[in-house]
């Protein structure tokens, strides 16, 4: 299977984006936690280059806790300002204000130097489609302050919000759409994309996505299958694909096995952590 998307609004984004940057502080940028190197998008590294930057791995109750705490671990070998969260978890907020003061702890002494007090830092939000950026703006907000949906592309404007947070001074906040980039050099990063809904469901076929991932459980996590399902997996992907369908009740009008429809659930299952918490790329 072929993965690309790469619509319009997504060029004018990037042009906005270069255009904002002058009047950012530092970059927060969202990854998924699942897939932390195949959900960040390259073309952010060339485009924010010079500007402090935090990594924000999202969706941390879904991925592997043994694995996400070793991406962290590289990530900040790396010289990079890193933590894992859940961004629909209030509590966990108030780690990244700490992350943020760190971060920006020269800028605010530079500003005390020249006589200015109480600047706000302006960070800008960046991310691909679907990683939960609105999600976490709302939950730093403290309100709904932006559009949230389960689809990729559903933030398409721009938008400020300004937050004050106490001693660590006030941070004002640049939301951005989700941006993939225009060529998948490897498609393996597409698929990984695409298992998590960062690509839209109709630019791809199900079935074949669904067999894909059911070929990377058995190998990773070959256990999933019994204890959601309670059948013993076939060696064969369709096979596999055929006892989900009829675990699932899956039936077409004549009575065969429904493989679109039980591909359809295999992936909402993975996506919304039904099969337990799993890493696709591993540190």
């Amino acid at each position: 299977m072929h993965f690309q998307w790469f619509p319009g609004h997504m060029t004018k984004a990037i042009r906005s984006m270069r255009e904002d940057l002058k009047l950012i502080d530092l970059v927060i940028e969202l990854a998924d936690a699942r897939i932390p190197i195949s959900s960040r998008n390259p073309e952010i590294d060339s485009l924010v280059q010079g500007k402090t930057r935090i990594l924000l791995l999202n969706k941390r109750d879904m991925a592997d806790s043994s694995s996400t705490s070793a991406w962290i671990k590289h990530f900040e070998s790396q010289g990079i300002y890193a933590m894992a969260i859940n961004a629909k978890q209030k509590n966990e907020i108030r780690a990244v204000s700490d992350l943020i003061a760190k971060a920006c702890h020269e800028k605010r002494e530079r500003d005390l130097k020249r006589g200015i007090k109480n600047r706000p830092v302006r960070a800008m939000i960046v991310g691909i489609p679907n990683v939960g950026k609105s999600t976490f703006i709302n939950t730093y907000a403290g309100r709904a302050s932006t559009k949230t949906g389960n689809k990729p592309g559903v933030t398409r404007g721009k938008q400020w919000i300004r937050l004050n947070k106490g001693v660590d001074g006030t941070v004002e906040l640049l939301d951005t759409p989700g941006i993939l980039w225009p060529k998948f050099e490897d498609q393996i990063v597409g698929l990984h994309l695409a298992w998590i809904g960062s690509i839209r469901d109709e630019l791809i076929i199900n079935t074949d996505l669904a067999l894909d991932l059911i070929e990377f459980l058995q190998e990773f996590y070959p256990d999933v299958f019994e204890k959601v399902y309670g059948f013993l997996p076939n060696e064969d992907s369709v096979r596999v694909l055929n006892q989900l369908a009829e675990a699932r009740g899956c039936k077409s009008k004549g009575g065969a096995p429904d493989l679109d429809r039980a591909a359809f659930l295999l992936l909402d299952d993975f996506r919304n952590a039904r099969l337990g918490t799993i890493t696709i790329e591993k540190p």
